[in-house]
């Protein structure tokens, strides 16, 4: 599924659910400007997806369309298509990678994030003879993950450890400058997201 689709699919849902959610708040949710938010919701309008009203006088409502049901419906399968084929190519490389790491005589695991990546990881490396060692992230301590307390990165340079699995999807190069600079050996370090 496109970027476009992705957007068209978060727009209609959030339409549908609140026919007076405002522009600024959709442009948050969707990471863009106003204006471009703008320029979405008048292409689905167009679309005949979703109607634009004013009820009352300068209140703008949004209204879907039982032709935006049907697209809302047709993007809500695509997108679960897509999720599964990438949750799929997700846990194959996972047991490429742990397998590899146990090969080589790796044992004990650090996992890095909090995202559905590091849950990921989590479930790859219970199902492995591999040891959780625990969870890190570039938060405070005190929160858990997993039922697992979570620890900042620095607490590694006390963690006997053969690997830590970076478990997030985006900011990976600054994560692997974070895990050096904490004094974890670079070959140690595993991105579980291929290089583009």
């Amino acid at each position: 599924m496109d970027l476009h689709g992705q957007r068209d699919l978060l727009l209609l849902t959030e339409v549908a659910r609140d026919g007076g959610v405002t522009q600024r708040s959709l442009a948050t949710k969707l990471g863009v400007a106003l204006g471009l938010t703008n320029l979405y919701l008048k292409r689905l309008a167009r679309k005949g997806y979703i109607k634009i009203t004013t009820i009352p006088k300068h209140r703008i409502r949004y209204l879907l369309t039982p032709r935006g049901f049907a697209e809302k419906s047709r993007l809500t399968c695509l997108y679960m298509q897509y999720s599964l084929t990438y949750y799929r190519q997700m846990r194959t490389r996972l047991t490429e990678i742990l397998t590899r790491l146990s090969d080589a005589g790796a044992t004990r695991i650090v996992i890095y994030g909090t995202g559905e990546l590091a849950e990921l990881a989590y479930v790859s490396v219970r199902e492995k003879d591999l040891t959780l060692v625990g969870f890190v992230d570039g938060g405070p301590e005190g929160r858990a993950f997993l039922s697992y307390p979570l620890w900042p990165v620095e607490a590694l340079a006390h963690w006997e450890c053969d690997a830590v699995l970076i478990g997030e999807l985006t900011g990976v190069d600054a994560v692997q400058e974070r895990l050096s600079r904490a004094g974890v050996p670079s070959e140690k370090i595993v991105s579980l997201v291929p290089k583009a």
